[in-house]
């Protein structure tokens, strides 16, 4: 996705590059140079505004987004770290399936969200069978009636931190945005071209440097899509073995 968007980028640079330099020529080419260097500082911060209003959203959407998987990662380290208090039937049970269930989300869940396909339409079967399994416990002291109770609210703040982020996952920036980022860029774009319009190199390499710094801020607006994506690392801390 990033190459597209710098191969789109260089290309209409490239066509605003050729058109100048086709039509500066003769008077056309006094009124090219006439544009004042000054506009192009103006235009400049517009565009620098209209970068950090957009990228604003998406480092937003990134920082919930693992903010709400490293809380559950927490509540079910929680989970494993209470079970321990039980016989070691039960501990192994939920082991087991705090495991299944992080196995298939960094496997299944995550490809979804990266496709936007996740919904919220089925609950995840292990983690109810391990809440279930919790409720139906009979605590023979005060120590494993806290740790039940703590355990079911862990798998509770594990399941909403799964819709949280679900929800997340479609996010992305409004077209709308685009465009009101891209239209500067382009004016910006084409006005380095007439002001260097007698200088050719000066124009490629200021036009080169303009083009590269704003493509570097657009490449990326989802959350779970691309080389600096949200990754389930906390997740699988949880259960080392599933990431060796």
């Amino acid at each position: 996705m990033a190459l597209l968007v710098f191969s789109l980028t260089y290309v209409v640079a490239a066509v605003i590059y050729a058109l100048v330099n086709v039509l500066a020529v003769g008077e056309r080419a006094r009124s090219f140079k006439a544009v004042s260097a000054g506009f192009l500082s103006p235009l400049g911060i517009i565009s620098a505004l209209f970068v950090a209003y957009t990228a604003s959203q998406v480092w937003a959407d990134a920082e919930k987004a693992k903010a709400e998987i490293d809380r559950g990662a927490s509540a079910l380290r929680s989970v494993v770290i209470l079970a321990t208090t039980f016989p070691k039937d039960l501990e192994v049970q939920l082991r087991g399936l705090i495991h299944r269930y992080i196995a298939d989300a960094a496997t299944q869940e995550w490809a979804m969200m990266a496709n936007r396909t996740a919904n919220l339409r089925a609950i995840p079967g292990v983690l109810a069978e391990a809440m279930q399994a919790t409720l139906a416990l009979s605590p023979g002291s005060e120590g494993q009636k806290t740790a039940q109770r703590e355990m079911a609210a862990a798998f509770g703040t594990a399941l909403d931190a799964r819709r949280q982020r679900i929800t997340i996952s479609p996010s992305q920036v409004n077209p709308l945005k685009w465009l009101y980022l891209i239209l500067p860029a382009v004016c910006a774009l084409i006005a380095i071209a007439l002001v260097h319009s007698d200088n050719r190199l000066a124009s490629m390499i200021a036009m080169g440097i303009f083009g590269t710094g704003v493509t570097a801020s657009i490449a990326h607006d989802r959350p779970f899509t691309g080389e600096i994506s949200v990754r389930p690392y906390p997740l699988l801390q949880v259960m080392p073995d599933i990431g060796s």
